[in-house]
């Protein structure tokens, strides 16, 4: 199949002007000036792209896919993403993690449910664990999952600082990490450690004695959730001075009274002026996942639910409120977590690349259209495939 986007603005995310793009079958095959399309060929699909903006699909590199919590109870447990959750909200590559319940919520459940999405459109991959500390594996170790299971990129989301936390040591997570880098390396794949940051005043105390008193690099760490409160924002500026990655979680709600989480926008700007590289910076949604709250005590209060259209809505908002340059802030969900991830075929518009694309509305940053591996799954705003059960 053949798919010819003309006139549109085309952010790489990098600005490259008004191109058209030829899509061949699931791959991105041309981007010129111009592309005619030839009289007496095979039919070509031409998507008029004048007067917007195309885009990178978008990269959520942390989603609860089969759902998450149950921090007040069963009947808390958050129900798994749809496919259109995604797609309405543009974004064509998700990463899966588990959370808090590493029981009732299971790594074969996870890579089920990541190959179901991809059945239904999307790529998908997972980090393979949770919460808990020792990491609980789809096999024996660590390093198994993440070589001989071709879904498992990373190891994550792990708890630190956190009253739900195993309450990990410095050599327990050294060890995680350590696991996790031979993973990688022995693939071609990032082996990650996603880290889970919590509430308590310890904030990246454990990832920096890592980093202190072992040889493992500070990239090997992709803390998150680091605008849950001003206290932690403030350490998660310095860890990033050091060279760390940190990724901003757009879905958020107020954790106790007057404690505001730091909206990622307004984070971002906020970073840049402190001079922090772009490239290790990236928003994620936190989507499906439970957004508990809880007291001084630490007794439940209430609950939330994260979505993954706070995931965009987040990015306009740098763009139109904060004043943020677009080729800039498309890079914390499209080519930054591509990189730090090694998805080699994602976050980019480039010859040769998946098809994953967005076009956007000019004027307002509205999503118009959406192809997923060169498939389109929403046109003119609405959803056209949908998931099996939707």
């Amino acid at each position: 199949m053949l798919t010819l986007i003309k006139n549109g603005e085309v952010y790489s995310p990098d600005f490259i002007g008004k191109k058209d793009i030829l899509v061949v079958d699931r791959k991105i095959g041309f981007i010129q000036e111009r592309i005619d399309v030839p009289t007496d060929f095979v039919h070509i699909h031409v998507v008029d792209a004048t007067g917007k903006i195309v885009v990178p699909g978008f990269i959520d590199a942390h989603v609860h896919i089969t759902g998450g919590g149950g921090e007040g109870s069963y009947r808390t447990r958050t129900p798994e993403l749809q496919l259109t959750d995604a797609t309405l909200a543009g974004v064509t590559t998700i990463i899966g993690v588990i959370g808090t319940d590493g029981t009732t919520r299971t790594m074969t459940n996870l890579i089920a449910k990541a190959r179901a999405l991809e059945e239904e459109g999307i790529t998908c991959y997972v980090q393979t664990g949770s919460y808990q500390v020792p990491v609980k594996t789809l096999m024996d170790k660590i390093e198994d999952d993440i070589i001989l299971v071709d879904k498992i990129i990373g190891v994550g989301e792990i708890a630190i600082s956190d009253h739900r936390s195993s309450q990990p040591t410095v050599e327990e997570l050294a060890k995680i990490a350590s696991a996790a880098r031979i993973g990688g390396m022995l693939s071609g794949k990032a082996g990650i450690v996603n880290i889970h940051v919590g509430d308590s005043y310890e904030h990246l105390r454990l990832i920096e004695e890592v980093i202190k008193t072992t040889e493992i690099p500070i990239q090997q760490f992709y803390p998150t959730h680091i605008n849950r409160n001003p206290h932690l924002f403030e350490a998660a500026v310095e860890y990033a001075k050091i060279g760390g990655y940190i990724d901003f979680t757009t879905s958020s709600i107020p954790n106790k009274e007057n404690d505001w989480n730091i909206k990622s926008s307004k984070g971002l700007r906020r970073l840049l002026d402190d001079g922090i590289d772009i490239e290790q910076i990236t928003f994620t949604s936190d989507a499906q996942g439970s957004l508990p709250k809880f007291d001084e005590q630490g007794n439940f209060t209430g609950l939330g639910i994260g979505k993954v259209s706070s995931l965009f809505e987040e990015v306009r908002d740098a763009i139109l409120i904060e004043g943020i340059s677009p080729a800039v802030a498309f890079k914390v969900i499209t080519q930054n977590p591509a990189s730090i991830l090694k998805l080699e075929q994602k976050g980019t518009i480039a010859a040769g690349k998946d098809a994953d694309l967005v076009i956007l509305n000019k004027e307002d940053l509205t999503i118009d259209n959406v192809f997923a591996m060169g498939r389109m799954m929403v046109e003119n705003g609405e959803a056209i495939v949908k998931g099996t059960f939707e």
